[in-house]
């Protein structure tokens, strides 16, 4: 199947066949709305000349990389830093797995393993990693052993709580609506507003 992450067709077949670009668009995934981000592997291609290498991407003079991130429109609401973090996991990929980003999975023989190879990458934290073994699961089939476990909440079926449950325009809409009472509820557990200022108690009387 096809991924649908960033609602234009060329972004996501690049995305489902390239390894790396998908790695790239998970490492973008933040602070900017999740279809910008998973755009942003096929635009970076684009700017480098067709083709999205890691260890091209790794050799580059860190400037230059920026500079390529920074061409308007941005890549990122954050050019320099995510610049930064994709030469990262470039280097990575080029020297611990030989240019071949599938590799981070293809050898994994259980979730646990697949989990702390993942979490072993630049740019991705505890939940990221979770989430993209949730996505490889769900939606491309690499299904090691205990990957559901592995994936956390996002591993249940049907739950529309990451873009490992987006295939189309309504679960899109889904895991947004998700999210943002996700946020909702965070706030509230902190004791914020709705607008993000403390609530409000009466003063004792």
């Amino acid at each position: 199947m096809t991924l649908y992450l960033s609602g234009d067709e060329a972004a996501d077949r690049l995305l489902t066949e390239d390894p790396f670009a998908l790695l790239v668009g998970m490492v973008l995934d933040q602070q900017i709305p999740l279809e910008r981000a998973f755009a942003a592997p096929a635009q970076l291609r684009d700017r480098l000349g067709g083709t999205l290498r890691a260890a091209e991407i790794a050799a580059m003079a860190p400037d230059k990389l920026v500079a390529v991130f920074a061409a308007k429109p941005a890549l990122h609401r954050f050019p320099a830093s995510m610049a930064g973090r994709v030469q990262q996991l470039a280097a990575v990929i080029a020297e611990q797995f030989g240019g071949d980003a599938s590799r981070v999975w293809a050898g994994a023989t259980s979730g646990a393993e697949l989990l702390r190879t993942v979490r072993s990458l630049p740019g991705f934290g505890e939940q990221k990693a979770r989430i993209f073994i949730a996505l490889l699961g769900k939606q491309l089939g690499i299904r090691p052993d205990g990957w559901e476990r592995a994936a956390g909440n996002f591993g249940t079926a049907g739950t529309f709580a990451s873009i490992a449950d987006i295939d189309g325009p309504e679960a899109l809409q889904r895991v947004r609506t998700h999210k943002a009472q996700m946020k909702i509820a965070a706030k509230s557990a902190a004791g914020l507003g709705t607008a993000g200022r403390p609530t409000r108690r009466p003063s004792p009387r």
